[in-house]
């Protein structure tokens, strides 16, 4: 195919793709092209006849690939984003052909010895060609013949697995719709949201990927409320099987890998570096969470009448916040409007702190209409790199919220950022679009994922702002959070979309007040699934597994099995582990938490959104990117290591 638009860098600017040009028959040429040319490029690598030296070596491989980059990239983006029967097909087909290239790639016996006679001349090269050793050592480089044939099986296998977990959790989430007849059965949404879900006289329903559905928070009637809760929790159950085998073949390569179980070998690079050390910090946890939590049943049932069930706790919990702070979320959404909150609220705090503009861009295009692209300049009118928000959910998007990157920033291949922000909000059929509180933190949250790909300052594509270690990625986004409740911020973007009036004092101070509402169950719910995740792959390779009696053992043991509160994802939809790359992960966030609670009481204590230190946090942490170990760069920017202390009492667990 002389015109597939994969085989040469796109035109435009940034090296955006031109997704106008992508057809679904360029995908499988461009991919098998890519592996081939990819693999020849390797080939050279390995046999040069000259001495090994950091340029012919590692500096070739960073540059090698290109093709096969470009195309995997762009068929990612369309699978997560807009995914199609075809694409799907071409996902199953594709998974383990790219697995056993990956394979062929870190298993090259000459290849290996090449790296390990490479030297470094400076900082950078010596972090990068750390990583690389790191990375083959970890993907079976120095294992037999013998054993690395059973662990391109392992591979092999999970990659299929992988991808049809996926496809089934996607596929639910309009199978197991919740489906009624009767609008009178949905009192409590708003009339809109009514009518964009009828359908040939139905209305239907359909789940996002988490254990409570935001509607439980509103439909006034239980029985609904427990159908819908039903649904979500018992959906894909073929998934069950798949996540015991995907469990049992991780277990069995941790092993011929030389260690004791999968979770061993995910965080032997992580900054947490050992299991103990993540079952210390999450054990710390689980007592003061289950204890809140508890009190805060306790008051939901004394509103309520009645003992809660889980299908209850969201539709209460509302009902307590209004009483105790008079806070109405519903009231709040017509103050936040989508395109102030971004405007006037994301990227005014990053303009205060960094310096940055972003202007929109109408000439340029996403995968989808809705896709809008702005381009990012720093104070000095240099241009950064390009900014995509795509904020509304469609049936074949995955569920949740997410930070990829399209083009990542590298010296080494004179590229810049190129980044998108996907969000899953209900799309009004017209009208402006209202976001929910949590929606707005979501926004801040993935932007500051977003920065940290912009202000990426690297030489090379493996040491890019967001590749860091999984435990660490989370924190530069989870203190941009902070920032949607500063007050000039705050003043900026929270106005009612008619009238324009700022969101009324008091209702901001009961906001800042309520901020360790409800707290014990939000913890309880996420330690739950962070711990969940722990035990699948704390597993031995010769375990029989039944899922449902694993996964309440796992909860018992951990003293997380509450009637009430049920973990944030429950085995058969947990993407995050079974799909994405959060497998004995899950924790990080929370452990991610710690660095970005430290963070934000030092922005407080320092004077909050000032150029002087979103320069230092700019400098110090997000340009960095990987190309120093995050934890070294975590203490030259706060002088010290993170301490518990500062998380506790946000949470108001202490």
């Amino acid at each position: 195919m002389t015109d597939n638009p994969f085989f040469a860098p796109s035109t435009l600017p940034y090296g955006l793709p031109d997704f106008a040009a992508v057809r679904e028959e360029h995908f499988v040429p461009a991919f098998e092209r890519g592996m081939a040319d990819h693999l020849a490029e390797v080939e050279a690598i390995a046999n040069s006849p000259e001495p090994p030296t950091f340029d012919n070596t590692l500096a070739a491989l960073e540059r090698s690939g290109r093709i096969l980059h470009r195309v995997q990239t762009v068929f990612d983006t369309l699978a997560e984003s807009l995914g199609t029967e075809g694409i799907w097909e071409i996902e199953r087909e594709m998974a383990p052909r790219l697995a056993r290239h990956r394979d062929a790639i870190t298993l090259h016996r000459p290849l290996w010895e090449r790296i390990r006679r490479v030297t470094a001349a400076d900082p950078e090269e010596a972090r990068l060609l750390e990583r690389y050793r790191t990375d083959f050592v970890k993907a079976g480089a120095d294992l037999t013949e013998d054993q690395q044939a059973r662990l391109r099986e392992l591979n092999g296998e999970l990659a299929e697995l992988s991808t049809e977990f996926a496809q089934n959790v996607l596929r639910s989430a309009t199978e197991s719709a919740l489906v009624v007849g009767n609008a009178a059965e949905l009192d409590g949404l708003d009339e809109a949201r009514i009518r964009a879900i009828e359908k040939d006289g139905e209305y239907v329903l359909p789940l996002l990927n988490s254990t409570v559905q935001p509607a439980l928070a509103r439909l006034t009637d239980r029985a609904t409320r427990e159908r819908l809760y039903t649904l979500s929790t018992e959906r894909a159950p073929e998934n069950l099987a798949l996540a015991a085998r995907m469990a049992t073949l991780r277990a069995e390569r941790a092993v011929l890998l030389g260690y004791p179980d999968h979770a061993a070998y995910k965080v032997a690079d992580q900054t947490a570096r050992t299991v103990d050390a993540v079952e210390e910090r999450l054990g710390q946890l689980v007592g003061p969470a289950v204890r809140n939590a508890l009190k805060e049943a306790e008051a939901l049932a004394e509103q309520a009448g009645h003992a809660i069930e889980p299908w209850d706790w969201s539709f209460y919990t509302e009902k307590v916040r209004q009483a105790r702070y008079d806070i109405d979320k519903d009231a709040l959404r017509p103050f936040f409007e989508l395109n102030r909150v971004y405007e006037d609220g994301v990227f005014l705090a990053a303009a205060l702190l960094y310096g940055v503009t972003l202007t929109e861009r109408h000439d340029l295009h996403g995968y989808h209409p809705d896709v809008r692209v702005w381009e990012v300049f720093d104070e000095d009118g240099t241009a950064l790199g390009l900014f995509l928000l795509d904020p509304y959910a469609r049936p074949t998007k995955r569920g949740g919220a997410w930070m990829h990157n399209l083009v990542e920033q590298s010296f080494l291949l004179d590229e810049r950022p190129v980044v998108v922000n996907n969000l899953n909000i209900a799309k009004p059929e017209t009208g402006p679009t209202l976001l929910t509180l949590d929606e707005v933190r979501t926004a801040f949250h993935e932007f500051g994922h977003a920065l940290h790909g912009l202000f990426s300052s690297v030489r090379f594509p493996r040491l890019e702002g967001t590749n860091v270690p999984r435990d660490f990625v989370e924190y530069p986004s989870q203190v941009n959070e902070m920032w949607m409740f500063w007050p000039e911020i705050l003043a900026g973007y929270a106005r009612h979309h008619e009238t324009g009036e700022p969101l009324p004092g008091d209702l901001v101070a009961k906001l800042t007040e309520a901020q360790t509402f409800n707290q014990g169950f939000a913890m309880v719910e996420y330690l739950a699934a962070a711990l969940l995740d722990w035990s699948w792959h704390r597993i031995g390779a010769d375990e029989d597994l039944d899922p449902p009696a694993f996964e309440a053992r796992a909860l018992e043991r951990w003293g997380l099995d509450l009637d009430q509160v049920r973990p944030r994802y429950r085995t058969a939809y947990f993407l995050h582990i079974f799909s994405g790359d959060y497998h004995a992960g899950y924790y990080s966030y929370v452990w991610s938490q710690v660095f970005d609670a430290e963070s934000v009481e030092w922005f407080t204590a320092n004077g909050g959104p000032t150029r002087e230190n979103g320069d230092r946090f700019r400098e110090l942490v997000l340009a960095r990117g990987g190309s120093v170990d995050p934890l070294d760069a975590f203490r030259e920017f706060l002088g010290r290591d993170a301490e518990m202390g500062p998380l506790l009492r946000r949470k108001g667990l202490e």
